[in-house]
């Protein structure tokens, strides 16, 4: 009897010490003014000046890890000669990497590690069983005292998995000593439905520090799908550190009466500005990044806006000099074909559940790119005004808005299933299931087919054309994934 006891007495307190604090993010003791336009810090540049280079990863378990990974595989081993000769990765380009959901892992991952992301990422994370691991460890009785603990859930005891298997306790801090391309992932804000980028201008309006934040808890909020994995919550101490919006946002608000691009703009501004009250908000709950934005794209959107907005204004802008804007929307959001229509009897609730979910957010994908379509058009369109002969021979004032039209041209190169020429190959990858394992046949056809797409995209055939460059003779480093697609 007695040796009963002791087990028991071992199990009751081995079970007591699994309970869980949640890690709390440090607060900003006073804001530091930041005079730069840093409306979403996509203004960093890599490469050529006039260049600014975006991959938006689009959300999707596994099957968006691998395919984002496959675009940046892609690009490194992808040489572009400039008319001068000169020859230049593509990779060594990017500027700017937004990621959701599935997306945040390749994202954040090439962000801290660069280079060595290639040597590790396919068997630390690509062919990792990572889905059983996690189950594996929310039924671990020894973890049931943990996931019942105040603030502390499912999301969490991922987040650790995370750390451990791929980013090693790494923080922002480190991210931002890379020193590589701005990397910008998001999740969504369950009672408002906001999009909260981690970044440091987000975290300003919290009066909130996102240095010492482990780039795992940020995966995992934006990778916690809801229901299946709980939020993730953070501290909000908007009002506390003397912050106030820089002095750009106030061309917007203050000065004039902006002019209809700045609409998004203000809606943004607006969000952002619900981030900054402690005192009804002290704590964000954070799911999905898909939710609000299942391609990384709002968040490209509205800075493309503001810069747009200012130059109609006639306000300079710290990225005037940039004349292509070159954006790869890798979205491996798929649609698998059901058979619902050739029945009389309608679907089952989970799957009438899961349809709802998913048709609103896919269709707010599509609407996204078209958007951007939508700018570079106006844009073009402007340019021929301010440059024709009606202005030119006309003693009325130019209005301001047509005198300072963007200079740039968009290219928008679609890195998607629907864009693949072999339909089998879109048929199997179409079919591939949202999870966090995949075969490792699945993961190595994904990275084989988003090196496939880039080259046989007419987007990205027609930026190399106006630029009056060619992509190498030989690829750099092909590796076996793209030797066995050939």
């Amino acid at each position: 009897m007695s040796s009963i006891r002791i087990a028991l007495s071992l199990i009751a307190s081995l079970l007591l010490g699994a309970c869980a604090t949640r890690p709390v993010n440090p607060p900003m003791v006073q804001y530091e003014s930041r005079q730069a336009m840093q409306f979403q810090k996509l203004e960093r540049n890599r490469g050529d000046p006039q260049d600014l280079v975006v991959l938006a990863f689009s959300g999707g378990g596994t099957r968006a890890a691998a395919f984002s990974y496959g675009v940046l595989e892609a690009l490194r081993r992808t040489e572009i000669v400039s008319k001068s000769g000169e020859r230049t990765r593509l990779l060594d380009s990017v500027d700017v990497i937004t990621g959701v959901s599935g997306g945040s892992f390749t994202a954040l991952a090439y962000g801290l590690y660069g280079e060595k992301l290639f040597d590790i990422y396919e068997s630390s994370f690509l062919k990792r069983n990572v889905q059983r691991e996690l189950v594996s460890r929310i039924l671990n009785p020894l973890n049931w005292p943990a996931l019942s603990s105040k603030g502390w859930g499912r999301s969490d005891l991922a987040a650790e998995l995370y750390d451990e298997i791929l980013f090693k306790g790494a923080t922002f801090d480190d991210l931002n000593r890379a020193n590589g391309p701005t990397i910008a992932v998001s999740a969504t804000e369950l009672s408002t439905g906001s999009r909260l980028v981690f970044l440091q201008q987000t975290f300003d309006v919290m009066c909130a520090e996102l240095g010492p934040f482990r780039l795992s808890r940020a995966a995992a909020a934006s990778s916690a799908v809801p229901v299946v994995l709980s939020p993730i919550t953070i501290n909000n101490y908007g009002g506390t550190c003397g912050y106030h919006e820089p002095d750009w946002v106030r061309q917007f608000t203050d000065t004039y009466k902006p002019p209809r691009p700045a609409g998004r703009v203000l809606k943004r501004l607006q969000e952002l500005r619900e981030f900054g009250d402690a005192e009804k908000d002290p704590y964000f709950h954070l799911v999905d990044g898909g939710v609000s934005d299942n391609l990384g794209l709002r968040g490209v959107l509205d800075f493309i806006e503001t810069f747009e907005a200012l130059r109609a204004a006639g306000k300079p802008t710290p990225i005037d000099n940039v004349r292509r804007f070159i954006i790869f929307v890798v979205n491996s959001v798929s649609s698998p074909s059901n058979q619902w229509n050739t029945s009389e009897d309608p679907p089952g609730s989970l799957d009438i559940l899961t349809k709802a979910a998913g048709v609103p957010i896919d269709r707010y994908s599509g609407e996204s790119v078209e958007l951007l379509k939508d700018i570079n058009a106006r844009w073009t369109a402007l340019r021929e005004l301010r440059d024709s002969a009606a202005f030119a021979n006309s003693k009325d004032p130019m209005p301001t808005y047509v005198a300072h039209a963007p200079n740039a041209d968009m290219y928008v190169i679609d890195v998607s299933f629907g864009a693949l020429k072999d339909r089998a190959e879109y048929d199997y990858l179409n079919q591939l299931p949202t999870s966090f394992h995949l075969p490792d046949e699945a993961v190595d056809r994904l990275r084989a087919a988003a090196g496939r797409l880039i080259i046989d995209s007419p987007e990205f055939q027609q930026m190399l054309k106006d630029a009056g460059a060619r992509v190498a003779n030989e690829p750099v480093s092909p590796t076996p994934v793209e030797r066995a697609a050939k």
